[in-house]
């Protein structure tokens, strides 16, 4: 009975009424002021200052795409860091981020675990921004593949490969290895190999490579185009040719090979020099033949 009473007694909690919100009424007026001042610097950077800053970097840097946006980027990331600290200035926190040992024990974890990959990331995409060998457009070659850049970022690169797949490698790959130009100044070098049959007169077979170049529209006369002998294969002579095509950003390089092998095969064909001849194979062995009647005494 005495227990019943007790538990009768206690009152059942209430949820605050409006004269209970006045106690939190100090954070929540702090969380608004975050809130507003972080809206107000981040319009300001993001709809004003990175306008701005793009348009002055466009203008001192027309032919860079990858510094503009590489540029507009680093703007933006850095209208957020400076929103944060304003904000948390203007809501009163500015005491407890600079004086807490708490925050500076985390954020100097946080530094310590991801500034091996994550600031690595970021200090690559700057070394790949300011070279002004690697640019948005450009086609590049490394040990994982081949394509063109379409973007630069604080972290990854996108490239795009002939395949038409859109690959996202790290900063860190591609900074960390041979990447590979086939192309220099908006020209790239395209390579074919040819097999002749060694009957054929290779001298003549040489000129009518070079001479092919001639009739495709896409490939230019300088650097001139050169036909080499580069290999004795086991059923062929293997020719090595070596053409160049104008700003492979903007042409089907697929179709320039296609236009060059259609035009080689029919000047080839006419000169009556046999392309890839098939292999020959000598055969050795022995073949026995049973007799049929002799099947059916046996059996």
């Amino acid at each position: 009975m005495l227990r019943l009473a007790l538990q009768t007694a206690t009152p059942t909690p209430q949820p605050p009424g409006p004269e209970g919100l006045i106690d939190y009424w100090p954070i929540l007026m702090r969380g608004a002021w975050f809130l507003a001042g972080f809206v107000v610097i981040f319009i300001l950077g993001w709809f004003v200052v990175e306008p701005l800053v793009a348009r002055y970097v466009r203008r001192r840097n027309s032919n860079n795409p990858t510094i503009q946006e590489a540029v507009s980027r680093y703007v933006r990331l850095v209208v957020i860091v400076i929103g944060f600290f304003v904000a948390a200035g203007v809501a009163g926190y500015a005491d407890l981020i600079g004086d807490s040992a708490l925050v500076i024990a985390a954020g100097t974890l946080a530094i310590g675990v991801a500034g091996q990959t994550v600031i690595g990331s970021i200090v690559s995409g700057l070394v790949l921004v300011i070279d002004p060998e690697f640019n948005v457009g450009n086609y590049i070659e490394w040990s994982g593949g081949k394509g063109t850049v379409q973007s630069i970022t604080l972290r990854v690169t996108r490239v795009l490969t002939p395949d038409g797949e859109l690959v996202t490698i790290p900063n860190t790959v591609l900074t960390g290895q041979a990447v590979t130009r086939p192309y220099g100044r908006g020209r790239r070098r395209i390579v074919e190999h040819v097999g002749i049959a060694y009957e054929a007169d290779v001298n003549d077979a040489l000129d009518h490579l070079t001479a092919a170049t001639k009739a495709v529209d896409d490939i230019v006369a300088e650097p001139t185009p050169k036909a080499y002998v580069d290999e004795f294969g086991s059923d062929a002579v293997v020719c090595r040719v070596h053409y160049w095509i104008e700003d492979p950003r903007r042409q089907d390089i697929f179709g320039v090979r296609s236009a060059y092998a259609r035009t080689v095969k029919r000047r080839l064909d006419d000169a009556g020099i046999t392309i890839s001849p098939a292999s020959k194979r000598e055969l050795q062995g022995r073949i026995d033949i049973e007799d049929e009647g002799d099947r059916r005494g046996t059996a």
